[in-house]
């Protein structure tokens, strides 16, 4: 068990997670202002778009890159600083770091080496969405980025049709309407909302069933980032529903959580070992020699 007492005075560093606008500036809040301007360093998605938004607030606080490409070399060098007591911000391109952007890696590494953990409130897409949505909020599930295989993709969508959750998606303007079909197909005709440019000067709400979207967007020049709000379903019952993996073969099966969830190939069997209720020998025997 840990317990970490976000203030209490110590020695070693703290590594602050600092959401930033998603579109409208006047969002930052004054205590984020604060620790981009009094942390040793700011670990950026990409310094590029965080050098605007600092050179906005005049915060001359020294870059450093942390993306997908470098957060395991970047990693040591953090918690070095950690180690010495400097306090370090992660910030993304936008919105909640680790929140479909970069940033858990560090979260995990920082909390296993017993450093201070301190997550600011601020913008967030997708919770923006939902309550501006008029669908239900009291239960709902974030999903963010569904794959871009068809296989894969329409593994998630049976999954995740029988939630009785509200469904939370990000999407991009290139996939809106082909993701809105498979929707339609895999989950039905149900309420959902479109939500666009949130905080942004075109911010865009639309709302209706998921076959008034497809016709909506079939109709746009579509631009953007998306946010998409599913009804969960009305189902009460609970039968059984086939598995989503059903019709992968067991390398397939393990490759999805490789490429998709960001597994190791020994994290990636265990998994699949679990799930079909293998020996793990052979769901190694048919990744590695098969």
């Amino acid at each position: 068990m840990m317990i970490q007492k976000s203030y209490e005075q110590r020695e070693e560093g703290s590594l602050y997670v600092v959401p930033t606008p998603i579109g409208n500036l006047e969002d930052i809040t004054y205590r984020a202002l604060t620790i981009l301007k009094t942390a040793s360093v700011i670990a950026a998605e990409d310094t590029r778009n965080t050098k605007k938004l600092l050179n906005h607030f005049e915060i001359s606080t020294p870059l450093l890159s942390y993306h997908e490409h470098n957060k395991m070399e970047r990693e040591k060098q953090l918690l070095e600083k950690l180690s010495n007591g400097e306090l370090i911000a992660i910030v993304s391109d936008a919105g909640m770091p680790a929140i479909s952007d970069p940033g858990y890696e560090i979260v995990e590494a920082a909390i296993q080496n017993n450093y201070a953990v301190i997550v600011l409130p601020g913008a967030n897409a997708a919770l923006c969405a939902l309550v501006g949505s008029g669908l239900p909020s009291k239960e709902f599930l974030f999903y963010g980025f569904l794959p871009r295989k068809k296989k894969e993709k329409e593994a998630e969508l049976k999954r995740l049709g029988m939630q009785k959750a509200t469904l939370l998606f990000y999407e991009s303007p290139y996939r809106i309407k082909e993701t809105l079909k498979d929707i339609q197909q895999h989950l039905g005709n149900r309420q959902a909302t479109i939500a666009r440019e949130i905080t942004k000067r075109f911010e865009e709400y639309v709302r209706g069933t998921v076959g008034e979207l497809i016709e909506w967007a079939e109709a746009q020049e579509l631009k953007g980032e998306f946010c998409l709000v599913v009804e969960g379903t009305s189902e009460e019952s609970h039968i059984e529903t086939e598995a989503w993996w059903t019709n992968l073969a067991i390398r397939e099966h393990v490759m999805y959580y490789i490429e998709e969830k960001q597994l190791s190939s020994k994290e990636a069997i265990k998994e699949v070992a679990k799930e079909r209720s293998l020996p793990k020998r052979e769901v190694y025997h048919s990744y590695h020699i098969e």
